[in-house]
């Protein structure tokens, strides 16, 4: 009997808990459209609650204040972009330097087109100084940074890579694929690119790669 109590209990319990996750979603999904569209100043918490269609007072109870709901939407952009690159490398190994590179230019291109959040926030917390800034530096850009220059220069010493600073090859490439993605509502307007288009993602990836990978990797004697 006591058993069957125990159980009744835990499924009010567990109904609960999904709904806190649901929420927390939801909260999250705004967030990060907010966020992205009017940067972290521009942006109000009952923006947020109205766009997730939740009471106001749970942005609180779910995150505490605006600042940890803004930390907790960029993990989350920056968690499923790794987890997306993971799972494209999976299969290329080490020791097939280019093809990872451009593994992970495809990757970047279709996250940053699903996910264009993942530029717009970066450039609205880059216009000036602030701690926000500093912890999306030290918790994401800069360890991402630090994979990929080392990449580059080690491509760089077998000729895959043009010569010059690997640092800002590694922008110059970051801003070629996310940059342009970011824009792609004024590129369609201006220039008729279609970024939403497959087949336009598919070509300036392979445009990218050209173009900052040009040389072949060596063959194994």
């Amino acid at each position: 009997m006591d058993v069957e109590i125990a159980g009744i209990a835990k499924k009010p319990e567990r109904k609960q808990q999904q709904r806190s996750i649901i929420t927390q979603q939801k909260l999250l999904d705004a967030a990060i459209q907010a966020f992205s569209e009017n940067g972290f100043k521009g942006t109000s918490t009952r923006d947020i609650a109205d766009r997730a269609g939740v009471h106001h007072p749970l942005i609180t109870y779910h995150f505490k204040n605006k600042e940890q709901l803004w930390r907790a939407a960029t993990d989350r952009i920056f968690r499923e972009f790794n987890i997306a690159l993971v799972k494209a490398m999976a299969e290329i190994p080490d020791e097939e330097p280019k093809a990872r590179a451009e593994i992970f230019v495809r990757t970047y291109l279709q996250y940053s087109r699903n996910q264009p959040a993942l530029h717009r926030i970066i450039l609205h917390e880059a216009n000036y100084p602030s701690e926000r800034l500093d912890w999306l530096v030290e918790n994401h850009l800069k360890p991402l940074f630090d994979e990929v220059h080392k990449s580059l220069v080690g491509m760089q010493q077998i000729g895959v890579v043009p010569a010059g600073s690997a640092a800002l090859l590694f922008n110059m490439i970051r801003v070629c694929a996310g940059g342009l993605v970011a824009l792609k509502l004024e590129l369609k307007q201006t220039s008729g690119i279609d970024l939403d288009s497959d087949e336009q993602i598919a070509e300036l990836a392979d445009l990218i790669i050209r173009v900052f990978f040009p040389g072949e990797q060596p063959k194994p004697a």
